[in-house]
């Protein structure tokens, strides 16, 4: 920038031969040098008529270099009309000054005996250069509204990654340029609208204000800088962290140093925002910009603010970018050679609530740790919270960490539904490296009342109890997988999930895929239950490939029959036989003489009752126990009067489907003639 090299402007000023001893002079000076920057081929050439009060003053330079602001001009000229100064003790110039690939400014410099003053101006802008023949290895700089930009030099000779894109500061700095010490720029400064970002998009700002005292020392080998001020509105973005800056001050302290050509380390860091978060300690990177050491502290009286100015990024990772907190927490973390060594938190009546509604937890409360090292014991406890509207109750979690890993003590019991979830054990690695989150776990599932479970889940009246056990679950990967079996026993029969598994459990559009079989289902009492028609008999059936995809199914091959073996009676009612031909597309019981004599009966013998549905693009392909015609039999009857129910429509629209089921559950069903 050329408010850089005014210094050397002024220096090469001197070296002009005095006005009025010629119409023309001029100098050519190969080289010059300063401690703040080098000028190469300089010329000075001053026009003065006989008799004028003002001569014709034009400076060049083909190249300037300023190698420790990281400046370099080229192509420089500055023309201007010198005069004597107001006190009649040195000279005044004042014109545009122009370098190839960047816009002309308006320089103007008071050249007095004991000082030196310049000021630099364009656009609203103004940059003041004050020197004293008292103190000549220092120059003094007063900013208005100078635009970031003018800056970009700089800053890149302490972060040559950042890119300043916009915003303007004001204030005053000072350059001490001794021979045999280090440069020094220290002063005051305030920002508005600061913007930058680096080429790999992993940090940015935009909108930040600030103040700030700084100091900035360059030698051979090293660099030093603190910075005291604070921060204001804005947003930043470090990695996956996203902060969204308060209106209010936040207090900013750092003292940082970098030796040779290693990373920045900085062994005193401050972010104060008040109630909210407090955090301080130190930091450490590598050469290339990566996170090496670190030892912080975090304290938050009140942690409602903390999601949405610190915490989105992070959360939203895994779908949790609109999480609610509340209560208060402290908290450390220990980093050594990029690996997370220790972290523990200490919780005081926090409350943790999923935007979505999939999970609460209220009361949380303890010390978990975490540890890479030796073993660390320690708790996490609730009063309560819920899992996708099912509620569970109060329970504390006995823990250890040890070698990168954190686990259950002993198996704990959480109570739910009037029963409990027994886990067997937990074991979570956090991420590290390349490797994401991982976990495993062992749940068994302890008498749950089905019908407070078929309540909270807005079912049907279920009554009895679910009882199950998963052996081993793990999550990598995104992905949640469950080993072994999931056993339940419900109507005098038994569930049996296999396969399962989720993808993106804790992200957007979650998929779940399992198979299921069942196995001598009391089929009256879940008719009875799902408001349906009232069947007698047991049911067997599967339902393979199944695929919801946030929730909703997207793809299974269902396939429910009756038990062959069943020896009670078989009968199906006159309304089950309507819901089936509602379901089925059936030919159900219409007007016909014959329709009309079967109406005479309640229900009916049965020998084989079968269905089924294969789902792919929203459309369900329908079979049943054997082709008949054109047709499928759904119901194969028994006995007299002898019934027999056919559907004929092999391909029907899952959605109108899902809106048939829902109205024989409630009653709205009517007899359908296919």
């Amino acid at each position: 920038m050329p408010c850089r090299i005014l210094p050397l402007l002024l220096l090469t000023l001197l070296a002009v031969p005095a006005a009025g001893q010629a119409r023309t002079a001029s100098a050519r000076i190969a080289r010059v040098v300063t401690p703040v920057a080098t000028l190469q081929g300089v010329t000075v050439r001053l026009d003065w008529p006989d008799a004028a009060e003002t001569g014709r003053l034009t400076l060049t330079a083909n190249r300037v270099t300023a190698p420790d602001l990281g400046y370099r001009f080229d192509d420089l000229t500055w023309q201007c009309p010198l005069q004597r100064g107001a006190k009649q003790d040195g000279w005044r110039c004042e014109g545009q000054i122009r370098s190839a690939g960047r816009k002309p400014l308006k320089l103007g410099v008071d050249l007095a005996t004991a000082s030196t003053d310049a000021v630099l101006a364009g656009g609203g802008s103004s940059l003041v250069l004050h020197r004293n023949a008292a103190a000549p290895d220092i120059t003094r700089l007063e900013l208005t509204r100078v635009p970031l930009a003018w800056a970009q030099a700089l800053l890149a000779q302490a972060w040559p990654e950042a890119n300043l894109k916009a915003g303007q500061m004001s204030g005053s700095l000072n350059i001490h340029t001794p021979e045999s010490r280090p440069l020094r720029v220290e002063g005051r400064l305030g920002f508005d609208g600061l913007g930058l970002d680096t080429p790999d998009g992993s940090i940015a700002a935009e909108g930040v204000g600030a103040q700030v005292d700084l100091d900035y020392r360059k030698s051979a080998g090293l660099s030093l800088a603190t910075v005291e001020g604070s921060l204001r509105g804005g947003e930043m973005l470090v990695g996956n962290g996203y902060v969204a800056l308060p209106a209010t001050p936040v207090a900013v302290s750092i003292a940082a140093r970098q030796q040779g050509e290693s990373g920045w380390e900085i062994p005193q860091l401050l972010w104060d925002d008040g109630s909210a978060m407090r955090v301080q300690g130190s930091l450490a990177f590598d050469a290339q910009s990566n996170l090496r050491d670190a030892d912080l502290r975090m304290e938050s009286a009140d942690m409602a603010p903390l999601r949405p100015r610190y915490l989105s990024g992070w959360l939203g990772l895994f779908g949790l970018g609109e999480l609610d907190l509340q209560g208060a927490a402290s908290a450390r973390m220990q980093v050594q050679g990029g690996e997370l060594i220790r972290a523990e938190a200490e919780l005081r009546e926090v409350s943790v609530v999923d935007a979505q509604q999939r999970f609460r937890f209220d009361g949380l409360g303890g010390n978990p740790v975490f540890s890479a090292g030796a073993p660390v014991d320690s708790a996490l406890r609730w009063r309560g919270g819920e899992i996708h509207g099912l509620a569970f109750g109060a329970a504390e979690l006995p823990l250890d960490s040890a070698e990168g890993g954190i686990g259950l003590r002993q198996q704990v019991t959480v109570p739910m539904l009037g029963g409990g979830l027994r886990f067997e054990d937990i074991n979570l690695r956090p991420p590290a490296g390349e490797r994401g989150l991982e976990f495993d776990f062992g749940l068994t599932v302890e008498g749950l009342d089905v019908g407070l479970l078929a309540k909270a889940l807005d079912w049907p009246a279920f009554q009895g109890r679910l009882d199950g056990r998963i052996p081993k679950a793990r999550y990598a990967d995104d992905r949640l997988d469950f080993e072994g079996n999931l056993v339940t026993h419900m109507f005098d029969g038994t569930v049996q999930v296999s396969g399962l598994a989720m993808e993106r459990p804790f992200g957007t559009a979650p998929t779940l895929s399992a198979d299921i079989s069942m196995d001598d289902m009391n089929l009256q009492a879940l008719t009875g239950v799902f408001g349906f028609g009232e069947i007698t008999g047991a049911l067997d059936g599967s339902i393979r490939n199944l695929r919801l995809v946030d929730w909703k199914a997207e793809a299974f091959d269902a396939d429910l029959h009756t038990d062959p073996s069943w020896k009670g009676k078989r009968r199906i009612s006159q309304r089950a036989v309507q819901d089936l031909s509602s379901v089925g597309g059936a030919g159900g019981l219409g007007d016909s003489l014959q329709a009309q004599a079967l109406k005479l009966f309640d229900d009916f013998g049965y020998r084989r009752i079968g269905i089924r549905c294969r789902l792919a693009e929203e459309v369900c392909d329908m079979d049943g126990l054997r082709s008949a015609g054109n047709g499928f039999i759904i119901v194969e009857g028994s006995g007299l009067p002898r019934l027999t129910v056919v559907g004929f429509n092999h391909r029907v629209d899952w959605p109108t489907l899902v809106e048939r089921l829902v109205a024989v559950t409630q009653g709205d069903s009517k007899p359908v003639i296919e």
